[in-house]
């Protein structure tokens, strides 16, 4: 069955144009086929009412929202946390070291001649060499024998 023609508007009361009716003139631009037009889909609109839209124009279909995290944050930031703690150990590390050297000082500063003179000799001492480097060697052995009684009387014999 072939489609009817169109009537011609110029012909319809009295030669007057239709409202809607297209120009008789051509018009300018690319021609859309029926079957490439977009389709049209029924979207609600901003009263809820549905309404006719182009595909290409209707807007993008709602994602369903993720679901949220519930569990409850934390009262302070865990980086502040961190950040406030390493202050106060380091802190608390500093009064440390100050405390131990301020003990060290300390003890340094009761020491006095005599103890200085001692070190050194003690130094002196051990720079020292030991004994002869020729000569005989005498290996000498000595028993001492200690007898303790009531009392407080000792007796020692050494051979």
């Amino acid at each position: 069955m072939s489609p009817q023609p169109l009537p011609d508007p110029q012909h319809q009361h009295g030669g007057q144009r239709l409202p809607g009716w297209p120009v008789e003139a051509p018009l300018h631009g690319p021609v859309e086929l029926y079957g490439e037009r977009d389709p049209v889909v029924w979207v609600p609109d901003a009263y809820g009412q549905m309404v006719p839209m182009r595909r290409s124009q209707a807007p993008a279909p709602v994602q369903p929202t993720p679901p949220r995290d519930l569990t409850p944050q934390p009262l302070f930031d865990p980086l502040a946390q961190r950040l406030l703690g390493g202050g106060i150990g380091g802190g608390i590390f500093a009064a440390g070291v100050g405390y131990g050297v301020g003990q060290a000082a300390n003890g340094l500063t009761g020491l006095g001649a005599g103890a200085l003179f001692w070190l050194a000799v003690i130094v002196l001492a051990a720079k020292l060499p030991r004994g002869r480097s020729g000569g005989d060697t005498y290996n000498v052995t000595t028993t001492v024998h200690t007898a303790s009684r009531w009392f407080g009387s000792n007796t020692t014999n050494i051979h």
